[in-house]
């Protein structure tokens, strides 16, 4: 585990993405998951989806969504992180998880999950945590049961032809359900 300090120095604080946050949060997104620059973290798509991961319509959309936030998470004022939580009866949607790619790897996406987890609870009451994820993305979904999500083996299709979403560079891509119990 990489412990230098200077990847994870200085408090984290979060809070709620409103508007004006919308064209930093846009290239924050897009740097974890597509293009050369993702390929500095991680958690990149970029060997199995070309194109965006979202737009400004996208962001702002789960900004101004009932029942849904866009949690920041800054240090120095600065974000370095996002993730969506949207609130669906007892469960909330857990997505568009964002690190910025040279933070990855520092113990972030842990600190970051856990406190989303709290917020599902303590805001709505939330009993599970639902996300889905690339099934063929398996380091990440392992990622993922290391922090208590299970594999449902539900799958829905990908939006193929739909480029808001990519560009696939593959033909067997779905999203599994992973799920979590919150106690």
């Amino acid at each position: 585990m990489d412990t230098a300090p200077a990847r994870d120095s200085g408090e984290l604080t979060y809070r709620d993405a409103v508007e004006a946050d919308v064209p930093a949060l846009v290239p924050l997104i897009e740097s974890a998951y597509r293009g050369d620059t993702s390929r500095t973290g991680w958690t990149t798509e970029a060997d199995i989806l070309d194109g965006q991961r979202t737009d400004p319509e996208g962001v702002r959309g789960v900004i101004n969504a009932p029942g849904s936030t866009l949690l920041i998470v800054e240090r120095g004022g600065e974000p370095i992180a996002c993730c969506q939580l949207e609130h669906r009866g007892e469960a909330v949607y857990f997505g568009m998880f964002a690190v910025r790619p040279e933070l990855q790897g520092a113990g972030l996406g842990r600190r970051i999950i856990t406190e989303a987890e709290r917020t599902a609870r303590e805001r709505w009451g939330a009993r599970e945590m639902h996300m889905t994820v690339i099934s063929v993305r398996d380091e990440l979904i392992a990622w993922y049961e290391r922090r208590g999500y299970r594999r449902t083996g539900m799958l829905s299709p990908f939006p193929y032809g739909d480029e808001r979403f990519g560009i696939p560079q593959r033909d067997d891509l779905a999203f599994e359900l992973l799920v979590k119990e919150l106690p």
